[in-house]
């Protein structure tokens, strides 16, 4: 299938031969919104983005790695505007709320859903991330695109078949998806691909991993170390995704 525009990202993450190939896309989003929300572009000081930033807010982690790009300026500027909208809201919050009454046997239970409405009001906060919602979206893209090249292109399916599989979060989003994705003919296809493929590169980390447990038996400090050497942070992606060895993403300067 001649290669289209939106086809090219995930041609690349296959052909990186990484664990997960929706990792490798995953980490080039997320880089590529953080350039866009804090870089040189300076989108950061346009209104209609920070207004955008502003109601979405963003979750613990993206603050940390905002904090670690480096753009002192386009964080404050951004949790300026930010804190006015919060505490706006949180004003009117405060004046609507009266104290709820609990019930005698609510007393004796231990878990009680709560439903406070400041408490609701933060855990909607809580949940929202302008980096996260905009990756959401890119990343349907992505899976749908992946299920109209594993049906229109052999290449790609050869592709799929010598990779080294995926990490089980996007897995387990790509089986959901080929169940409304593939037409029933080919979804035998495709599960008698991915599920030995994943089954094969599992025990290939697991193996890996237990060489570097090995290696560090003084018996075999002179033994090859094969391909134990990184095998803490694949075997980590494999389970959970993403990267844990990489640095910060920092801005260019």
């Amino acid at each position: 299938m001649k290669e289209q525009l939106y086809t090219i990202p995930l041609n690349d993450a296959m052909n990186a031969q990484d664990e997960c190939p929706f990792c490798y896309i995953e980490r080039n989003v997320e880089q590529d919104l953080m350039d866009f929300v804090l870089g040189s572009g300076s989108s950061y000081m346009e209104a209609d983005m920070r207004e955008l930033t502003d109601k979405a807010g963003f979750c613990r982690t993206h603050f940390q790695k905002m904090f670690d790009y480096g753009n002192t300026l386009g964080n404050a500027w951004i949790l300026k505007t930010h804190y006015m909208r919060m505490i706006k809201e949180m004003d009117q919050q405060f004046a609507s709320f009266r104290p709820g009454k609990t019930s005698l046997k609510d007393k004796f239970r231990k878990n009680v859903q709560s439903d406070n409405p400041i408490g609701v009001w933060i855990a909607q906060k809580e949940q929202s991330c302008y980096i996260c919602n905009q990756f959401k979206e890119t990343y349907a893209r992505y899976l749908d695109t992946f299920f109209y090249m594993y049906q229109n292109d052999k290449e790609f399916r050869e592709k799929v078949k010598d990779s080294k599989g995926f990490c089980l979060p996007h897995f387990k989003d790509l089986c959901e998806r080929a169940d409304v994705s593939l037409p029933d003919r080919m979804k035998e296809e495709f599960y008698g691909c991915v599920l030995p493929l994943m089954s094969a590169n599992m025990k290939r980390i697991s193996e890996d991993v237990a060489w570097l447990v090995e290696k560090f038996d003084y018996r075999n400090k002179d033994a090859d170390w094969k391909n134990s050497k990184d095998a803490i942070q694949r075997g980590m992606q494999k389970l959970k995704g993403g990267y844990p060895a990489d640095p910060p993403y920092k801005m260019s300067k």
